[in-house]
Parts: structure tokens; sequence; C-alpha cells
């Protein structure tokens, strides 16, 4: 629940951070500028609002790692994808996005810590327990701030909690562990196709180079 907190905390405050210009830059998502991942993230959060407040009493059937499915790589074509860029594109002004994503942000956040992180929630068909479905989402929060930040070097990177447990997630989604070597960040990046590994790297990362890479959705 800590965990969920402060990475999506620290997501919400570098988006505030960001100037307009940075918004017609590149971000880390394949086909998307940074102003339709920040888009993309008001979407979330609503996600997030519309789980915490679908209850359920029936029995868990994921957890914060299962939640988790390793999916095709993305190539900016999906419909989804193409709808979030229009809507994206509709806003006009940044200050506008920037402003629904913190009013929208902030209620997520807000109903996060007032949940019963025992209590069950549905989602996607499945149902979690609200503590796993907060925890599964520390992994979003994490990958897409790397996303924003892509282009965007002086701004502030995720916390080393969230970077953490981020790579403990992915590492059981793929029941893999990358070297120690590797840093958190280079993990997640490397793990989910987000950056190509140096020649170094693969041959550090062994048999598992051979199966990169993981995108999770």
């Amino acid at each position: 629940m800590d965990a969920f907190s402060r990475s999506w905390s620290a997501l919400l405050a570098a988006v505030a951070g960001l100037s307009d210009e940075d918004f017609a830059r590149p971000s880390g998502c394949t086909g998307w500028l940074v102003r339709d991942l920040v888009c993309h993230l008001v979407v979330d959060a609503q996600d997030v609002l519309i789980t915490l407040a679908t209850p359920t009493a029936g029995e868990a059937t994921r957890d914060a790692v299962t939640y988790w499915r390793v999916v095709e790589p993305p190539t900016g074509d999906d419909p989804l994808d193409a709808l979030t860029v229009r809507l994206a594109a509709a806003y006009e002004q940044p200050e506008l996005l920037r402003f629904h994503l913190d009013d929208v942000g902030s209620a997520a956040g807000r109903a996060a810590a007032l949940a019963d992180p025992a209590g069950r929630v549905a989602t996607q068909g499945q149902t979690l327990t609200a503590g796993d479905y907060l925890s599964a989402y520390v992994l979003e929060w994490t990958l897409h701030h790397l996303d924003l930040i892509a282009h965007v070097p002086e701004a502030a990177p995720p916390p080393a909690e969230g970077l953490r447990h981020s790579r403990e997630l992915l590492e059981g989604v793929v029941a893999a562990r990358f070297p120690p070597s590797f840093t958190d960040q280079d993990a997640l990046l490397t793990g989910t196709g987000r950056r190509t590994p140096t020649p170094a790297e693969t041959t550090t990362l062994g048999d598992l180079a051979t199966r990169l890479p993981f995108p999770v959705g």
C-alpha cells in the first residue's frame, strides 16, 4: 500500500513538473508522445477508482504477480492506443491535461489510502485483494514513470522502493532473475523491451537473453 502511494505520488509530481514543451516530446511508449502517456495515466487513475469501488465476495483468482501477463510487444497500431492519441490531442492545452490528471489522480490516491488491504475487488473478470491489486499497480506506475522521463532527462526518476518492488514483480511474472549486476531500472527497461541490452549485458543475461523481451499487460 505504501509503495503504491509513494510511486503514484512521485509520478504525479513528475507530470506536474513538466513544461508545456515537454508534453510534445517522445515518451518511452511506442508511438506515444508524453501528452499521450499522460492521457493514458488519466485512464489508469479512473481504472483504480472503478476497481476499488467494485467490491466482491468472491475468492481471489489473482495476486500481485499473476495479475500480469506477458503480452505481444506494442507496435503503436492498437486501436485503443490510437484512441488515446486522439483523446490527448483533444485537450489542446497541456495545462488542461495536467489538471485532469491531478484531479482524478489525487482521488485515486485517496481511495487507495482508504482501501482495506484484505478486502476483495473485481477487475477485468478477476478477483484480487485490494492490497494485491495496489501492489501490482506499482509496476504500472514505475514503468510509466520511466516512459515519462525517457526523453526528459532533467525529470526525477521513480522512487528506489518502487523500482525494487517492480523488478521483483517482473521477475515473478517471468519466473526468472535478472543478474545482480543489473540495476533495478536496467532490469525493468531491458526486461520489458524498452531498451536493447548491450553485447556485454547479453552475455551476462545468458539464456535469459534469448527470451527477451517481456512486455507485460
